[in-house]
């Protein structure tokens, strides 16, 4: 016994310098009884737990106020006629940012779905009066309360204020989609049937392929027969002929008129004649001018020598007509004298 007594301390201390602390290893009783008793135990306890609880109330009221719960609000109350689908807390978006919530749902007295949402001050501004409110039950998600404001110029929308919100289901087409996939799968089934008109269609096009790869090609389809596609490429080839021909006179032409000895220098060479002979007309009918300038002059002289004549006609009258009534009282006063006469020259 005295030797395992001995023993066991030399083991001990050979784990104590080999490793610090035994994991596994149980304080006896005689050690405990050896600790010393922590002072106002209790009381550190109760500071601990206390603490403890105040930061969970801390975070709770963290959360609340991340979530908006103290910020003031304003009511807005949305009529609809069935609330499947809405539950208390859920958000009212604006361009998919969440500025309301449901506080709660109610039923009216006429039957209808009243549902109390707390819009927050700060965003109220994006509500107007022609604002638009939906609730929309989508295939996939939940439903969903949204607002549209499409003239922000427009008085904003005042607290209190009941609107009607306007519901779509898009669950409740579903059977419609479904009577209208089978219609168009059965109208897909009708075309592509051996016997459908699609079919006899497509046998149309195949023979008019098959005929266009013929020996007449597209002409031949288009006027009906290989003959008649024959004959337009003959009268084809006849054009170009003529069109040969006419290209071939059409130089010939060209270098008759226009050649060292054609038509067109023969005319300029007359023209060039003719030129000079109205030029010598020029000054054949200048001379005429001078000549014609001359016999005005004449004209006006023999005018003036006219005109000089009648006043003394004039004045020879006027002494014949003297002489004649001296002549008269010669007469009277002369019995036996003749008649006598008087001649103008």
């Amino acid at each position: 016994m005295a030797a395992m007594t001995d023993a066991r301390p030399d083991n001990q201390a050979g784990t104590r310098s080999d490793a610090p602390l035994d994991a596994g290893r149980h304080d006896t009783p005689e050690e405990l009884l050896g600790l010393k008793p922590v002072a106002h135990l209790r009381a550190k306890a109760t500071a601990l737990l206390l603490f403890t609880l105040g930061l969970i109330l801390a975070a709770v009221l963290y959360l609340l106020y991340a979530r908006g719960v103290f910020e003031p609000t304003d009511l807005l109350v949305l009529t609809a006629d069935d609330s499947q689908g809405v539950t208390a807390g859920m958000d009212m978006t604006f361009s998919g940012f969440p500025i309301g919530r449901v506080r709660r749902i109610e039923l009216a007295e006429d039957g209808s779905v009243r549902i109390l949402v707390d819009v927050t001050r700060k965003d109220a501004h994006w509500l107007r009066e022609s604002s638009v409110f939906t609730l929309v039950k989508g295939i996939v998600g939940g439903t969903t309360i949204k607002a549209y404001s499409g003239i922000m110029s427009d008085p904003p929308l005042p607290p209190n204020s009941v609107r009607p919100v306007l519901s779509g289901d898009a669950t409740a087409e579903l059977p419609q989609i479904l009577n209208s996939a089978k219609e168009v799968l059965a109208n897909v089934a009708q075309l592509t049937a051996q016997d459908s008109a699609l079919g006899g269609s497509l046998a149309e096009v195949r023979k008019l392929a098959e005929r266009m790869q013929g020996q007449g090609g597209m002409l031949g389809v288009a006027l009906g027969s290989d003959e008649e596609a024959r004959r337009v490429l003959a009268l084809v080839e006849r054009a170009n002929a003529v069109l040969t021909r006419m290209d071939r006179m059409v130089a010939r032409a060209d270098s008759q008129l226009f050649d060292a000895n054609g038509v067109m220098p023969q005319v300029r060479a007359t023209v060039e004649q003719l030129n000079g002979l109205l030029a010598d007309t020029r000054k054949t009918l200048s001379k005429v001018d001078a000549v014609l300038a001359e016999a005005q002059a004449v004209g006006a002289n023999a005018r003036e020598a006219t005109a000089d004549l009648g006043a003394l006609r004039a004045e020879v009258e006027s002494n014949l007509m003297r002489l004649e009534s001296v002549l008269n009282d010669l007469q009277r006063k002369w019995p036996f004298a003749h008649k006598p006469e008087l001649k103008l020259p």
